[in-house]
């Protein structure tokens, strides 16, 4: 008996869908005339995505504040279309910092997260009167020296150590947050404590929403040192999804090792279906009861009088773009094939996390094949690989089910990649190019693209 070949088809949002079925002329253009692999981009998606967070709050009659986590994306276009959106920018660095000034973020709009932060860092975020999170008492020692010396008042949140996330290096445990109150209340005139943060990992709603609870409860605690904080950051992983329901329990049930090139395993993956994801999640989580309370978090934070803070990165990206690469040969083995594209593996990320990007790529039509029937092509299974000359190099270790032989010359489209896939990890290695980004716009008769410039201050 012959297995069914595990697929796992993308969802497309029909805006994109009919882009790529009515204009691949163009992305085939766009691919010769670049000679590089492409990433384009949607912002009208962000957009979109921006108004169903915002949606969600107002439901609720919740005061909020929505950030976009920079670090999903290096494109200035969406940082802009953060601006165009009146929402914020949560940055992790200088440069991150420089692109939201530059994009139009103002500096009271900007979130600064991460780590003992840099010092330089901190005193830019002090000038421009950006909200910082605290993630230790020494680095808020730093902030307090550097608003001395300024003259100004440093605005403050104390990022709390998960609850139930005891492994995690970020944050304060109960007694080191006891100790950051006591000194954000003696050093009012350097600091302003505006409230707490915390950042999950994984994507539970109720998680999400307990530790909230949590920050509300300090919210209270700080009143006994004279402070009064009203802005909880809940940080982000809202999640998505690439695909649907059935198909990726299918998928799940029947992929296995000899799927995968050289029988490889990943410890696990990305839930590319996700029940409750994006705005939705935001409703699950302020819809709950938090652990130990008795009405939902909503109604909780508006009795006492709070903001609730939200940092999506890969959510507001969701459908917001996808990648482009030249298929430059395929060499055939016992059973399947490997097909080397025009790029590496860098610009698709997930393997920067031991696993696999899994929404099946796409083979682009060509002009004669539109409208054949699908009778007359044979299907093939094929793994895509990078142009590097890593071993490791591969863009996709599944055998994929494309509907024909890939040929040199075709295009692969990878889909709904602008989270963190097109260039988190990306790197001219071997001197190849970097993926250009192309932004479209669709708010006409026919798309129009342009190059996403960044600004002088990444060099570009």
């Amino acid at each position: 008996m012959v297995r069914d070949v595990p697929r796992l088809p993308a969802s497309w949002d029909p805006m994109l869908r009919d882009f790529v079925d009515r204009h691949a002329a163009m992305i085939r253009e766009l691919a010769n005339g670049f000679d590089a692999p492409l990433h384009l981009l949607f912002p009208e998606c962000f957009a979109s995505n921006v108004a169903a967070f915002r949606r969600t709050l107002a439901e609720h009659r919740i005061a909020g504040r929505i950030y976009y986590a920079k670090k999903a994306n290096k494109a200035r276009c969406f940082v802009r279309a953060a601006a165009d959106a009146g929402i914020g920018a949560d940055v992790a660095s200088i440069g991150e910092f420089g692109e939201a000034l530059v994009a139009g973020i103002r500096g009271a709009d900007i979130g600064v997260s991460g780590p003992a932060k840099a010092s330089d860092l901190l005193r830019l975020a002090v000038h421009h009167d950006a909200l910082v999170a605290i993630d230790s008492v020494d680095e808020l020692k730093r902030l307090v020296a550097i608003g001395q010396q300024s003259g100004r008042v440093a605005r403050v949140l104390l990022r709390m150590a998960p609850a139930t996330q005891r492994s995690s290096r970020f944050g304060f445990d109960p007694s080191s947050l006891h100790a950051a109150l006591g000194l954000c209340a003696s050093n009012r005139s350097a600091l302003s404590l505006e409230g707490f943060s915390f950042h999950l990992s994984g994507y539970d709603a109720q998680a999400r929403c307990d530790q909230t609870g949590i920050a509300v409860r300090a919210c209270s605690a700080a009143r006994a040192f004279d402070l009064a904080p009203r802005t909880i950051d809940i940080g982000g992983g809202f999640a998505m999804s690439y695909a649907g329901a059935d198909d990726w329990t299918a998928f799940q049930a029947a992929h296995r090792p000899d799927d995968y090139h050289g029988n490889k395993t990943f410890d696990g993956f990305y839930p590319y279906h996700a029940a409750c994801g994006g705005a939705r999640m935001l409703e699950a989580i302020v819809a709950g009861v938090p652990e130990g309370d008795s009405k939902p978090l909503a109604e909780t934070v508006r009795e006492h009088g709070l903001q609730l803070m939200l940092e999506p990165g890969r959510a507001l990206l969701d459908q917001a773009g996808f990648t482009v690469f030249a298929v430059q040969g395929v060499k055939d083995l016992d059973g399947y094939g490997i097909v080397t594209v025009n790029g590496t593996s860098f610009s698709v990320s997930e393997q920067w996390f031991a696993s696999e990007f899994l929404p099946d790529p796409e083979l682009l039509p060509t002009e004669r094949e539109r409208g054949e029937p699908l009778a007359t092509h044979v299907p093939y299974r094929a793994c895509v690989g990078g142009a590097s000359c890593l071993d490791s190099d591969m863009v996709t270790w599944r055998k994929v089910a494309f509907p024909r032989r890939p040929e040199i010359g075709d295009l692969l489209l990878y889909p709904n990649t602008a989270g963190y896939q097109m260039d988190s990890n990306e790197s001219p290695f071997h001197e190849l190019p970097l993926p250009p980004k192309l932004v479209v716009t669709l708010d006409g008769t026919r798309p129009h693209w342009r190059v996403d410039r960044l600004s002088t201050l990444s060099g570009a």
